[in-house]
């Protein structure tokens, strides 16, 4: 008796002190992103969770300059590049029903390619950035680069003479054309158009209900604007689809959604709702490792595996996490699988160093509930 009544005091003050801890690092995250982001600037929704439990969350600023309407928790982000994760998964439910294979090459697909190396170039090579495809999309024409679609911005494959590497040869090139190449994979694979399957088979079983992909004169509803500061006045400028740098397309980054609908997308990856385990795990396998002089994606000790980069620096679990740019947003959304620990910044403008504030916010966790992040010792 009196052992249980001794145990069961040690565990209520086990419990009092992660209690302490986890409100100690709720408030050293707030004071964090609290002199990155203000509520008087577009502003971000920031969100740490554990264990399916929210620790830390907190909005900033105006989701819409013009109203000064403010992010919310439910505020619809484009998530740029991080779109690419859904379109990855897609093809990994294809290919555990049977209806393609990473290994089938996009000469399968694509028929009109006429060069002889898309006999060669898979599915696999597309999904991990090491298909030695070049981003030869057209740039003179400044409407069709801010307005093309997911089938227009490959056309130039049907004629595309040469690669930049071998594929598969330990090469990385992170290029949107070949994520853009999974919009039509999807569909022939799938039968379906593209929209449709991932409303059926992605998004809905995820319980993403308000979610929605980008498309020109779509309402898109309670969504937030991009911007950038503009050098010479000092005003935000918004920087939006049609005005700068914000890409049309869909399978590579034209997913709208919220921190509270990407937590359900979290959840439903941990438990296995939209992908086996198996298939879980070729995602988060780095086929590739990325070279510090990569244009896009390099982080020391980080590859690519299937829409994820996944960073093993030693003495820490993996992170398995992606960023995205389009326009003025500025994301990131990274996790922990072995911990369920689940870290998301979206944000409406770049003008920070995002990986330096997401280093100094696992950085944080790791003093407060190191066994979050650091790898168990042997």
């Amino acid at each position: 008796m009196i052992a249980t009544l001794l145990l069961a005091i040690a565990a209520a003050g086990t419990a009092q002190a992660r209690s302490a801890r986890q409100r100690q690092l709720s408030t050293q995250l707030g004071a964090l992103f609290s002199t990155v982001f203000h509520d008087d600037e577009p502003g971000a929704a920031v969100v740490l969770q554990h264990d399916g439990r929210t620790v830390y969350e907190q909005c900033f600023g105006w989701a819409d300059a013009a109203t000064h309407a403010p992010v919310t928790p439910s505020t619809r982000f484009c998530i740029a590049s991080c779109s690419k994760q859904f379109a990855a998964v897609a093809i990994l439910q294809l290919a555990e029903q049977g209806k393609l294979s990473l290994s089938d090459p996009l000469s399968k697909y694509f028929p009109q390619f006429q060069a002889p190396f898309f006999k060669h170039i898979t599915i696999h090579h597309i999904l991990s950035h090491t298909s030695g495809i070049p981003d030869a999309r057209p740039r003179t024409d400044r409407h069709f680069v801010l307005t093309a679609t997911d089938v227009a911005s490959v056309a130039y494959m049907d004629t595309l003479s040469y690669l930049n590497f071998t594929p598969g040869d330990g090469h990385y090139e992170y290029i949107n054309p070949t994520y853009q190449l999974c919009y039509q994979i999807i569909e022939q694979a799938s039968g379906m158009p593209f929209e449709q399957y991932m409303a059926r088979h992605v998004l809905g079983p995820a319980g993403m209900s308000h979610s929605q992909y980008f498309e020109a004169g779509r309402q898109m509803e309670n969504a937030a604007h991009g911007y950038e500061r503009d050098s010479v006045t000092g005003q935000w400028r918004e920087y939006d689809y049609g005005e700068e740098s914000f890409f049309a397309t869909k399978a590579d980054g034209g997913l709208y959604t919220s921190i509270t609908d990407f937590l359900k997308w979290e959840s439903a990856l941990r438990h296995n709702v939209v992908l086996k385990p198996a298939s879980r795990a070729l995602a988060y396998t780095p086929w590739v490792t990325i070279p510090a002089d990569a244009a896009y994606g390099y982080q020391p000790n980080t590859g690519y595996g299937y829409g994820f980069f996944i960073e093993r620096t030693p003495g820490r679990r993996d992170i398995v996490y992606h960023t995205g740019d389009n326009g003025g947003f500025t994301i990131y959304a990274g996790k922990i699988p072995a911990t369920s620990t689940v870290l998301l910044i979206f944000s409406t403008h770049p003008h920070y160093d995002r990986m330096q504030v997401v280093n100094k916010a696992y950085d944080i966790i790791a003093s407060l509930c190191p066994q979050w992040i650091k790898a168990p010792t042997r």
